[in-house]
Formats: structure tokens, sequence, C-alpha cells
């Protein structure tokens, strides 16, 4: 990426080579340490739940799984290579690390992009057209779209074994070694115009038009308030009545917390994604306009650090909008933490909830709605409903802030 392993100030036209400050060393290499250690962790947490946990294969997932392998490619690519440049402030990997961790680099920011893309698309239809997402959000077809995006993307990358090598800046009292381009800048600069116009604008341009769409369906198609349906039960049987009122308000009242847990994930997607990576590519942008492009260390090192928390708090938005994720993240912790020793109660209500969830899912191919993904659990709730088998007293239960 350009400037993200520029050396520190210099005179390059020779001169006295000037070392980055320690406090700039201490305050870059801290914060890039922490940020790629948690990013690495959370999403390989990811990628473990999907795989491992047999009712978490949904086509979602399978989009979730694909950012979160961008993620950290992004991470391993751009983020550790960024610490050694911030503590030596010269390439320490060579010929061939400078053409692979550049390649990485962009296949991993593009990947991500057209991942999000997918799965913009795929919430579009799953919310909008519930009749034809039976037929098109399925598991294989994801599998497909997920193996179309890296191909086409490590494809598109390869330039960058072209463009990208090592440069020697000799000053005067040293010489320092660069990872940059090897065509002048008027070359590859329509290259970071298209990067712009295509990974960027366009998704970020989708998304607000989609997850408008999606928000005009969530909230001009609201559920049946509870009046309504005792109209439509009062001239029918007065016990089947009250059963039929009672199911139907546990599952409004279910059903309308889910839905506005996915507006405030699909706010929460669009808000990040957009401002979390405006700084990096509106550099891009100005220093393409400048004679003499802005390099200021420490406007560099916020630029990075936005995208770099960009690939870490994917896994933070999943844990806080999706139950199920966070379930199973507990889940995997718990596993790790205890091992075999697991209290009674807690053994008893994973096994029921694993019965009903692999009732529920039995075919990994079939179509899951977003409601699906965001709904209170059976694995959340199972103690409650072991507690009060009455399904009316358990749908009185107020789980809101589960």
């Amino acid at each position: 990426m350009e400037n993200f392993t520029s050396s520190p100030q210099r005179n390059h036209s020779a001169g006295v080579w000037t070392d980055y400050s320690l406090q700039y060393k201490v305050t870059s290499s801290l914060l890039l340490l922490l940020i790629c250690a948690l990013g690495i962790v959370g999403n390989v947490m990811v990628i473990l739940v999907v795989l491992t946990t047999k009712h978490m294969r949904t086509p979602t997932n399978c989009y979730l799984v694909s950012l979160a392998v961008a993620d950290l490619m992004v991470l391993t690519a751009a983020g550790l290579p960024t610490i050694t440049d911030s503590l030596f402030g010269s390439w320490v990997f060579g010929h061939y690390g400078c053409l692979c961790i550049t390649y990485f680099q962009y296949l991993g920011i593009n990947a991500s992009s057209c991942s999000i893309t997918a799965f913009t698309i795929e919430r579009y239809i799953a919310i909008c057209h519930p009749i034809k997402a039976q037929f098109l959000c399925t598991l294989s077809r994801a599998k497909k779209i997920i193996v179309f995006v890296w191909a086409f993307t490590c494809l598109y990358c390869v330039m960058w074994f072209y463009l990208s090598d090592i440069q020697e800046l000799v000053y005067d009292n040293v010489t320092i070694i660069t990872c940059g381009y090897r065509v002048p800048r008027k070359f590859y600069l329509p290259i970071y115009f298209f990067d712009f116009g295509a990974f960027f604008v366009l998704p970020l341009l989708l998304s607000a038009v989609l997850y408008g769409l999606i928000a005009r369906i969530l909230f001009l198609n609201p559920l049946p308030s509870d009046p309504k349906d005792k109209k439509k039960n009062g001239h029918g049987n007065h016990a089947l009545s009250n059963s039929t009122s009672c199911k139907n308000s546990r599952h409004s009242s279910s059903t309308a917390t889910s839905r506005r847990q996915v507006t405030k994930m699909l706010a929460v997607v669009v808000i990040l994604f957009a401002a979390l990576w405006m700084p990096y590519r509106t550099l891009v942008v100005v220093n393409s306009c400048l004679d003499r492009a802005y390099l200021d260390t420490w406007f560099l090192l916020f630029c990075r650090i936005c995208i770099y928390l960009n690939s870490a708090i994917n896994p933070v938005i999943y844990n806080a909008m999706s139950q199920k994720f966070r379930a199973a993240f507990r889940k995997i912790c718990r596993c790790r933490a205890k091992g075999s020793d697991k209290p009674a109660t807690y053994s008893v209500a994973l096994t029921y909830s694993a019965v009903k969830d692999t009732s529920m899912v039995e075919s990994t191919d079939h179509f899951t709605t977003e409601l699906e993904e965001l709904t209170v659990t059976d694995e959340l709730l199972s103690n409650q409903k072991m507690m009060f088998p009455d399904a009316c007293v358990y749908g009185k239960v107020n789980f809101s802030d589960a």
C-alpha cells in the first residue's frame, strides 16, 4: 500500500537521514501490536466457530469466514511489517519479501471489500426477497461465490509482483532499503484510482443503497400488534385463540428484537467501513494531486491504525450484534478453559440445544435468514425453558438484553 512502507523523514536529494523519534517508535509499535494481536485472535475464533459448529455453517457465516480470512491477511501482511518499519526504519524482508507482502496486502484488502459486497447483496435478498432467497441464498451457492471472489482477486493482484520492488536510498550517513515501486508514479496512480473506485466507492454506494432498502422494509413492514391478533382470533375457539395469541406474542417479541438488531448491525457495518477506510483513501487521492506528497509520520500512523482496526473490529461486531456468535464464542472459551470439567446442568443444556439445533438445521444447504441468525437462541435460553415449561409463561420473560 502506498506510504505504508515509507521510511522516516528523509531528504531524497541526499543529505542526512533522520530516524523516527523514540516516542513514535514506542507508541506505534505498542498500538499496532495490540490491534494486530487482538484482530488475529478474534478472526481466528470466527473461523473456528463456523467450521467446528454445525448449526453455524450458514450462507451468511460463509461470507463472514471469507471476510475473516481477508482481515487476517491484512493484519499479518500489512500490520506486522509496519511494526518492523517503525522500529528499524528500513525494509528487512528482502526482495521476495517485498513482492509477496505487497501482493498479500492488496489481496486481503480487495478480498475483504468483495466479501463485504457479497455479504451485502445476500442480506438484501434475504430480507427484501425471502421467497427468492430460498433458491439463491444457499450454502453451496455461497461457497461458489466465495471461490469466485478469491480467484478473481488473486488474479487481479498478480500485477503487484511486477509493480513493486526494493529500492536503495543513499544518504550521507546511511543507506536505507525501502519496499517501493519499480515504475514511475504516473503509471501506478491510475491503478490506485481504479482501486479507489472499484473497491471502496462502489461497495460503499451499493451498501448505502441496499441497506437503505433493507431499513425501509424493516421499518415500513412492522409485525402485527397484539390488538390486531386479538381481533383476528376473537371469532374462533377461545382456548385455541389464547394459545395462538401466546405463540404470536412470543414470536412477535423475538422477531421485533431481531429486526432491531439487524438494523443496528447494518448501520455499524456501513459506518465503520466508510469511516475507517476514509483517511487512507483520501490521503491517496490528495497525494495524487500534489507535487510533493504529504507524508507526516503521525498522520500515516493514524491511517494505518484505522485500516488495521477495521480488520480487527469485525469479530467484536459479531459478538455484540449476534447472539448465536456470542454463545458460540463463549462455548469455545469454556471448552478450552474447562475441558471435560463442565457442570452437569451446563452439559444437559448444551445437549438439549444441540439436539434441537440439529433437528432444525438438518441440512446445512438450507436457506437461513438474518432473523434466524439474530433471534434469541435455544442455547441461551435452555435453562429458562427447563424452569418455565409453559410456553405462555416463557414467552412473557423479557430477553431483549440477552
